[in-house]
């Protein structure tokens, strides 16, 4: 199953670094969500996106955008590298099961028990806007983001 451009964002609930859960449907009517599938924390381009997203974060969308990073990591792995990169956004643990929101979304890897580099950008209507699907060792261009979100 893929999730495409135009289809409704399937909802789902996974906890954060901290352990709270985070659903999308939260940020329904509210704001557009930058939702962001990466392999591994800890993992060289991974945390070279994540800390891009860390520092551009203002220039893309401010305050009416929300940037949800998803991997496969326990909720404690995710917090011991959220700490230590200075992430101030939720990183969301799909440990459990495993890869299940990554395959929901057409993400995951069956082979290598991972997502693939997936940005799906969702209006705050609950709509796919834009989305791109990298291999996992391809980093994606954050100005593509901001691309996107300027069209909304």
């Amino acid at each position: 199953m893929s999730v495409e451009v135009g289809d409704s964002a399937p909802d789902f609930e996974l906890k954060d670094q901290h352990g709270t859960p985070v659903k999308l449907s939260d940020f329904r009517g509210e704001k557009t969500v930058v939702l962001v599938f990466y392999p591994l924390a800890f993992s060289g381009v991974c945390t070279g996106e994540l800390c891009q997203i860390r520092d551009e974060l203002p220039t893309l969308g401010g305050d009416d955008v929300q940037v949800l990073a998803v991997s496969v990591d326990s909720v404690f792995a995710l917090r011991a590298w959220a700490e230590q990169e200075k992430y101030q956004f939720p990183l969301l643990s799909d440990f459990w099961p495993h890869g299940g929101t990554a395959q929901r979304y057409g993400v995951f890897d069956e082979e290598k028990g991972l997502a693939l580099r997936g940005t799906f950008i969702i209006d705050a209507q609950g709509v796919v806007r834009w989305k791109v699907v990298n291999a996992i060792p391809d980093a994606r261009d954050l100005d593509e983001y901001r691309k996107a979100l300027a069209g909304l």
